[in-house]
């Protein structure tokens, strides 16, 4: 912190020294030669620093040209041209802290959000506790008005909470017994005591901090090619300066055109305007990991998604409950709790709570087999029990008479998933459910092809109908159906072989992880406390909501629109700026205003990015 004081203290005082002897120069009260003198050779100390530096890193930058035309206006004595590029080079320097300190200052916005001392109940008491002290099970009490220190689940009370700091959804969520809440969080009415199940170094807030972290030191294509062009800028720059003094003996010439191509706006305002939009991003719930990532986003040319969870709540609707034969609803419910309660999958806690509400008792058994995406098969005793797709459970069953199929197929024809129950090879019926659509899919899907997808296809395992159902309802071009988790890695490496163009997946980051690994561009969506999916995505949603991915592409295309912007000014003003010394206009002193005026255009254009959420 104390460096970054110094440094910025510094450049602002060269600054605002420089500027004041300036403007005294214009209103005709020049000060003695002497301090321009004095001034300009201080000022030139930590160009001289940062081409030493650049060196040591192997890098030419433009304090190289810098020093040439300082130089060149020492030995012409243009004390006010050398005090212009060393305005212009201080200014320039500021800006370049000021981006490094934007993201150091995005990190600290976020820990400001996480208390550092807590309550803690012990024994009938309490006692106050630092926040990096408390641990795994300790009991939190989290009063109206205070922060969630921890990650952490609600044992008690009931409250009123606000995640946007994680979600950037502002409407506050009902938080009671048994629910999850993440560190960060307001606590806006009620009262809740949480037992903590991570530390403050491992929590989302943790997660998200390290993550912002490590996107600022990853560098885009665009910005390591704006390194090699400065390099070679610089080196061209050099060349023919010596070029033109031989042929033209005219060091005054020379001086103007140094004065007016030595900037480092373009080094300056690119990295700019990633930082920008990564932190605009991080705002509103998107993180995303590297500015490359940004960079690619604007590309994507194909969307490949799952289905429950993504385009669908992920929150599985039990219809009906159907049994066969003489076997009781709570003989079957009792076994399909037993087949579903280890399972993490969304339709088997939507099963458990279904029974769970019916005050059916679900005993636990330690001999459970599931295959994902199939089906599950546990042993209770001497029963062995069978849940899962149709086909999956057939397999093992005695056949199915034909009323029994008669009625699954209803169902199935539908567009009804089921899932179908057996004990001891001899099955006891189904439940039938639905997953309702998120109703921004179809917009989310519109707006995406608006912004250039040309193709969206859907990965499931459920069947062909049910997948259908879902494709027509929002606009997906293809669909695969019966799929496990270890066949989406395989069908995105096809596509990829098919497809020229950048091929985005759109998963749950937790069951989907080797498929988004596997993609060019990963969405990972709701990751609000899953370490799991934060480290799967490339760009990891906080919340569920849909539109923040045409919203991220729209800020990617703003951004690459931003940077060839400035590209397109840094040409422009250039071009004018040689042409006006070319034809006699701009004299050395001229040239290092005009320098220095123009300077800021790019930079002031970088500042403009953000989340456009129209």
């Amino acid at each position: 912190m104390w460096n970054f004081f110094i440094k910025i203290s510094l450049n602002i005082s060269l600054v605002v020294t420089l500027l004041t002897l300036l403007i005294l120069r214009a209103l005709n009260l020049t000060p003695p030669i002497i301090v321009f003198e004095i001034v300009s050779i201080i000022a030139f100390i930590p160009v001289v620093i940062g081409a030493i530096a650049s060196l040591k890193e192997r890098e030419i930058s433009v304090d190289f040209l810098a020093i040439v035309a300082l130089v060149f206006a020492y030995l012409a004595r243009e004390w006010y041209s050398a005090a212009f590029i060393n305005l212009m080079l201080s200014s320039a320097r500021i800006f370049d802290l000021w981006t490094q300190r934007r993201s150091e200052n995005l990190i600290k916005g976020l820990l400001k959000y996480r208390p550092e001392k807590v309550k803690i109940q012990k024994d009938g008491s309490y006692e106050i506790k630092k926040v990096e002290d408390v641990e795994i099970n300790d009991i939190v009490i989290i009063e109206v008005g205070g922060r969630i220190p921890i990650d952490g689940i609600v044992i008690s009370g009931q409250a009123s909470v606000d995640e946007s700091t994680l979600t950037g959804e502002s409407v506050p969520k009902v938080k009671k017994e048994g629910d999850y809440v993440y560190s960060s969080t307001l606590n806006i009415s009620g009262s809740l005591f949480v037992k903590t199940k991570k530390i403050a170094n491992e929590s989302t807030l943790a997660k998200i901090i390290s993550l912002v972290e490590a996107s600022s030191l990853k560098k885009s294509k665009t910005i390591k090619m704006v390194h090699v062009f400065t390099r070679w800028y610089v080196i061209a720059t050099l060349v023919g300066a010596v070029i033109i003094y031989l042929f033209t003996g005219n060091l005054t010439l020379v001086l103007a055109i140094l004065l007016v191509v030595c900037a480092d706006d373009i080094a300056v305002s690119v990295p700019l305007t990633f930082t920008a939009a990564i932190s605009s991003a991080a705002k509103q719930g998107i993180l995303i990991k590297s500015s490359d990532v940004l960079e690619s986003m604007a590309t994507i040319d194909t969307f490949i998604t799952d289905k429950t969870g993504t385009l669908t709540f992920g929150k599985p609707k039990i219809v009906s409950v159907e049994t066969f034969g003489d076997v009781s609803s709570e003989s079957f419910l009792k076994n399909i709790g037993i087949a579903e309660s280890n399972s993490s999958h969304p339709i088997s806690k939507s099963i458990v709570d279904y029974v769970e509400e019916r005050k059916v008792i679900i005993p636990e058994v330690s001999n459970f087999n599931e295959t994902p995406g199939e089906g599950i098969e546990v042993t209770d005793g001497k029963d062995k029990i069978i849940a899962g797709k149709i086909e999956f459970v057939i397999e093992k069953v005695e056949k199915l008479d034909s009323e029994q199929i008669k009625r699954l197929n209803k169902h199935v024809h539908s567009g009804h998933s089921i899932v179908l129950v057996a004990v001891n090879k001899r099955v006891q019926g189904f439940i039938v459910f639905e997953d309702e659509i998120r109703p921004s899919a179809k917009t989310m899907i519109t707006k995406t092809r608006l912004l250039g997808t040309k193709l969206w296809i859907m990965l499931t395992g459920d069947n062909h109908i049910v997948a259908k159902k879902v494709a027509d309802s929002v606009g997906i071009d293809r669909f695969e159906t019966n799929l496990t988790p270890k066949d989406k890695p395989d069908f995105i490496e096809k596509i990829k072989k098919e497809r020229k163009g950048t091929i985005a997946m759109i998963g749950d980051g937790v069951n989907d992880a080797a498929a988004l690994a596997i993609a060019d561009i990963s969405f990972a969506m709701g990751v609000v406390g899953s370490d799991v999916a934060i480290n799967a995505a490339d760009v990891a949603l906080m919340n569920d909501d849909l539109m923040k991915i045409p919203e991220s592409i729209i800020l990617a295309r703003k951004t690459r629109a931003i940077v060839l912007q400035c590209f397109g000014i840094w040409g422009v003003t250039n071009i004018v700026g040689l042409s006006l010394v070319a034809f006699g206009v701009l004299t050395p002193t001229g040239a290092a205003t005009y320098n220095f005026l123009t300077d800021f255009i790019p930079i002031f254009n970088a500042l403009r990015i953000g989340i456009n959420k129209s």
